[in-house]
């Protein structure tokens, strides 16, 4: 927050340094009217420009430091601190606009009340609101404060009336209103006070220009603003004349400035910018593949896409590399870049080979292992291997429970029961992400019905079947502890209480 208030203030202080050196005293009134209402927005907005420039990444080999035993670092508790400065400082700026909202507040319900308790004369586009105090004429949009007693009797100039209705016409108030605004919220940056204070001369020029332009004698014009100018009461957000900016104005009324001086500021001010765009804009680093990199992106994922879509398997090895150049290449890489191939789940797992001296269960059936040995792997749903009873101890022998595959029937997925991770749905055909702990803490359930039964694989052991229970038995903890960073496990056949039909297959990936 304070870089970026730095860098708006730096390119408000340019921008009205510009304004002092080359602007201010040319008779350019018009120009510098959207000169100063833009740069000033546009100072506000320099520094959320941000340019991204692009750095070719090259792979860094990180050495393997060994060690003959491991060495203990003593953790040390941190100790949370509060930071008192920044609530201090916040503080200090939430009571600086509270403080200017309540006078802009004030200042608005005091004109909207002197335009309600005060007499009104319509006179063409502005309607005159006159006052019973000595005041200098002075307007508010299309409203111009005057004293009651002297406009009566004649005693204002026309041209002092013109005056305020060039103000009037030219809605200077929204000027006004703007920078007001403006100030509210940056009220701590003394650089809006002096922008304040120019916007405000600018349209006393613009208005005398309107006065001169519609025929009024230019020395009796100078001298009436002499004889207006003074210290009377005005209010603080409408337009009146000052006495301390009559020297410039007056000065101002004799100059002339061609077009071609307009140009030539003009393109004074685009290096200006240039460099503020340079200088207080951020620039941010990314980095992007090289050529090779590229190269070795499109080699794999052409071999994979070129693989038809349901028999496609990509090594776990291809896939994180795949990944890695994809997330390194820019937006115009990828966009020439081969597709990304798309990952299907692993198939099923295949079946163990059958040990003579086991039990078998073939379909709930108890069967010799000549009828086991018989069903041919293509029929084959699913294999669960027993080789512990439920107290964890070793079988004598393993009972090996087989499962064949039903004849297809048409399946209404609406009644498939949905499986929910820790009371969440799983996506599918996607991998999800689990480290070990909160692998082991997975809790599987459906919606509105209770978990029968559900299959679980890990890679190089035997599935395993959890029977009423929701959550992963002794057994597949271990499995999990023996584990690999980066291998799959499978959950699949999960059976509900309501339902014949199992869940879709949801696959995890044991990250660090």
């Amino acid at each position: 927050m304070i870089d970026y208030l730095l860098k708006s203030a730096g390119c408000l202080l340019v921008f009205y340094v510009f304004y002092i050196l080359f602007l201010e005293k040319e008779n350019m009134h018009v120009y510098k009217r959207i000169y100063l209402l833009v740069t000033i927005s546009v100072s506000f907005i320099i520094p959320f420009i941000t340019f991204t420039s692009y750095v070719e990444m090259v792979e860094q080999i990180t050495p393997m430091i060994f060690t003959q035993g491991d060495i203990e670092i003593p953790v040390i508790d941190e100790v949370d601190s509060i930071a008192y400065t920044p609530i201090v400082l916040w503080s200090i700026y939430g009571l600086g606009v509270l403080l200017f909202s309540i006078k802009f507040i004030k200042n608005i319900t005091e004109i909207l009340l002197k335009i309600k308790n005060n007499i009104k004369e319509e006179k063409g586009s502005t309607t005159a609101i006159l006052l019973e105090e000595s005041t200098v004429p002075h307007t508010f949009f299309n409203f111009i404060f005057l004293n009651r007693s002297k406009y009566r009797a004649n005693q204002i100039p026309y041209e002092v009336l013109l005056h305020e209705q060039a103000h009037a016409h030219q809605k200077h108030s929204i000027d006004v209103l703007f920078i007001e605004f403006v100030q509210l919220l940056f009220w701590f940056n003394p650089i809006i006070y002096l922008l304040k204070r120019a916007i405000k001369l600018n349209h006393e020029f613009l208005a005398d220009q309107a006065v001169l332009q519609h025929g009024a004698n230019s020395k009796t014009y100078q001298e009436t603003l002499l004889a207006f100018s003074s210290n009377a009461s005005q209010l603080p957000l409408a337009n009146a004349i000052n006495y301390s900016s009559i020297k410039k104005r007056l000065t101002l009324m004799k100059t002339h400035t061609s077009k071609k001086t307009i140009w030539i500021r003009s393109f004074i001010l685009i290096p200006v910018l240039a460099l503020l765009l340079f200088s207080f804009s951020t620039t941010v680093q990314q980095e992007k593949a090289t050529p090779q990199q590229v190269a070795e992106y499109n080699t794999l994922a052409k071999k994979y896409n070129s693989q038809p879509k349901s028999s496609r398997i990509i090594k776990f090895k291809d896939l994180n590399r795949l990944e890695y150049l994809y997330k390194l290449m820019t937006p115009s890489q990828k966009k020439s870049a081969e597709t990304f191939p798309e990952c299907p789940p692993p198939p099923p797992p295949a079946p163990p080979k059958m040990p003579k001296n086991a039990n078998y269960i073939l379909d709930n059936k108890k069967v010799s292992y000549e009828e086991a040995s018989k069903v041919s792997n293509d029929k084959i749903q699913s294999v669960d291997v027993v080789t512990k009873d439920e107290n964890g101890n070793k079988l004598d022998k393993s009972t090996i429970f087989i499962y064949t595959k039903k004849e297809k029937k048409k399946v209404d997925e609406s009644k498939r029961p949905i499986t929910l991770i820790n009371g969440k749905s799983s996506c599918d055909g996607c991998v999800l992400e689990l480290t070990k702990e909160k692998f082991a803490a997975i809790v599987l359930s459906v919606e509105k019905e209770k978990v029968v039964s559900f299959l679980i694989k890990f890679p190089k052991r035997p599935t395993l079947k959890i029977k009423n229970s929701t959550t992963l038995n002794k057994q597949a903890k271990t499995f999990l502890h023996e584990a690999e960073i980066g291998q799959m496990v499978q959950v699949f056949n999960l059976k509900s209480s309501e339902s014949d039909l199992s869940s879709a297959p949801v696959i995890f990936k044991i990250v660090k």
